[in-house]
């Protein structure tokens, strides 16, 4: 296998010069040129070094991606459709995992990523001002998943809207008294996701609870962490209340599961006994017949990479947030309550 850029060159008919420009994507090479070159290395095998290219170009082909938690599901989904498109364009991801509070903040103080990506990306992170001018201080393009933050790219849902769609049609099925399950509290890292359904919801309740004439009950909303464990830790909770929900809407499908696991443990009917409706359409959710609002994870994460590459290609700043469409799927685990 040749190691020279002299055997590439001999075969394209050009200097080595130009072969080096061609393999590191310098400018100055005509498109022809850069072809020819491009089909000589790969009939030779040769393949030109990344370091040096990242010399040439000033670029160092990754991208930064701050994740809060890299084993929950949603991450995962968002960090897959990012990566695919940025591996077309021949683009690494370099993640980083804050897990916590002290996770953020050890983060933050060092900044690792300081010359060593073309782009970052903050998954699902609100930025404090502190926090996002040191990002911006890094003088690359700042993108991020699921908030808004001045000088960067966004992309995301209208969470909100979403989840008012879910609290209307379980009214519309005829529920009066419907239970919330969503993150603890205090909310970890700052998460503005959660509270947006959580605003959602009251909307909703406290309307359907003043029609009655009858006030909120705060018993009502209960934290289960975005977890499994958590959702049936937190329908526990509401079957052990004077009087339980008739259905519940938890802010992730994982609670939801939750959710279910808990109902069918203590003999309670889905949705006969208690609706339950979730929100993601997690990749579980229709074999466990989930009702839930679904929201096109992988296709945010396309989105955000595909902004990644436009602003990496001309600089400018697209101001207006790409929102991707949400759905109400439903299955079969809600319906209208039955009479007690």
């Amino acid at each position: 296998m040749p190691d020279k850029l002299d055997d590439v060159a001999r075969l394209a008919g050009v200097s080595a010069a130009t072969v080096s420009r061609a393999l590191r994507g310098v400018p100055g090479v005509a498109e022809r040129t850069r072809t020819r070159v491009l089909a000589a290395a790969a009939e030779l095998g040769y393949a030109v070094s990344p370091a040096a290219s990242s010399l040439a170009t000033g670029r160092t082909g990754t991208v930064g991606v701050i994740v809060p938690y890299v084993d929950r599901w949603y991450f995962a989904r968002l960090i897959a459709g990012v990566e695919r498109v940025l591996r077309e364009a021949g683009i690494s991801l370099l993640l980083y995992n804050l897990g916590d509070d002290t996770g953020r903040a050890r983060f933050f103080a060092g900044l690792p990523l300081r010359r060593r990506v073309d782009a970052v990306l903050v998954l699902s992170l609100p930025l404090s001002a502190i926090e996002r001018e040191l990002l911006l201080g890094l003088d690359v393009p700042l993108v991020t998943i699921g908030t808004e933050e001045p000088g960067a790219d966004s992309v995301g849902i209208d969470d909100h809207g979403a989840a008012v769609t879910a609290m209307r049609h379980l009214v519309q099925l005829g529920h009066r008294e419907i239970a919330f399950i969503g993150e603890d509290a205090p909310v970890p890292l700052g998460f503005t996701t959660p509270l947006r359904r959580l605003a959602a919801y009251r909307e909703i309740s406290h309307a359907v609870c003043r029609e009655d004439g009858r006030a909120p009950d705060a018993a009502f909303e209960t934290g289960g962490g975005f977890t499994v464990a958590g959702g049936e830790r937190a329908m526990g909770a509401l079957l052990g209340l004077p009087r339980r929900p008739t259905a519940v809407f938890a802010a992730s499908d994982e609670m939801a599961f939750g959710a279910l696991r808990a109902l069918r443990r203590t003999g309670l009917r889905v949705p006969d006994d208690v609706s339950v409706l979730g929100f993601d359409d997690h990749d579980l959710a229709e074999l466990l017949d989930l009702s839930t609002v679904a929201q096109p994870v992988a296709e945010l994460g396309a989105r955000a990479g595909e902004r990644i590459l436009a602003r990496l290609s001309d600089g400018k700043i697209l101001t207006s947030p790409a929102i991707l469409r949400t759905r109400l799927v439903l299955r079969g685990s809600t319906a209208p309550p039955t009479t007690r």
